[in-house]
C-alpha cells in the first residue's frame, strides 16, 4: 500500500508518498495519478496518518531546519543507490557536476550512467538531484523543469551558470 499527501513546502507544494517502510516518492506533480506509472501494481490511497510524520520531517529537511532524514523506501539498483547516497553528500548551497559524482564513485567514465541514476531519483529535493549541474556550470535537465531547479538552487544559495555559453 502506498499512501500519499500533498504538502506545502519551502519550495512549493509537493506530492509525498510512502509505504510502511518509508517515503518512496516526492515530486512536483500534485495529482496522485502521477504515482500510477511508477507503482503500477500498488494500491494507492490518500494518507491516513501513516506517512504524515515522515512527510513533516522531510519538509523540515527540505527547508534546512534539520538534517536527519525520515525512513526512505526509494528502491533502485545498487548503482542508483550509490549515486543517491552521493547526492545526499552535496551540501546545501553547493553543486557538483555529473563528472564529479562519477569520479567520487570511483567510476569516472560513468558520467551518463550517473545522469540516468540522477534522473531516476524518486525523492526530489530530499535526495538533492537538483544540485547536479553540467561541467560548464549550466543547469542541464530536471524532471520538475529548469525553472523549478533554478528556484531550488537559488533557495539554497547555490551559485551556478545562469545559461550555458555556446562558443561557435
Amino acid at each position: 500500500m502506498i499512501r500519499y499527501l500533498v504538502a506545502d513546502s519551502a519550495v512549493g507544494p509537493l506530492l509525498i508518498a510512502g509505504t510502511e517502510r518509508g517515503l518512496c516518492w516526492i515530486g512536483f506533480d500534485l495529482d496522485a495519478s502521477a504515482l500510477r506509472p511508477r507503482f503500477p501494481a500498488a494500491d494507492i490511497a490518500a494518507d491516513d496518518g501513516t506517512i504524515a510524520d515522515w512527510a513533516q520531517r522531510a519538509l523540515a529537511v527540505i527547508a534546512g531546519e534539520r538534517d536527519d532524514l525520515p525512513p526512505l523506501d526509494a528502491g533502485g539498483t545498487p548503482f542508483q543507490q550509490r549515486v543517491w547516497d552521493q547526492l545526499r553528500q552535496i551540501p546545501r548551497g553547493e553543486t557538483r557536476s555529473y563528472a564529479e559524482i562519477a569520479a567520487a564513485l570511483g567510476v569516472p567514465g560513468a558520467i551518463r550512467a550517473v545522469g540516468r541514476a540522477n534522473g531516476a531519483n524518486p525523492l526530489a529535493v530530499l535526495v538533492p538531484c537538483h544540485r547536479v549541474v553540467r561541467s560548464d556550470g549550466s543547469l542541464g535537465g530536471y524532471a520538475g523543469g529548469l525553472d523549478i531547479k533554478r528556484r531550488l538552487l537559488e533557495f539554497e544559495g547555490a551559485r551556478f551558470a545562469q545559461q550555458a555559453r555556446l562558443d561557435l
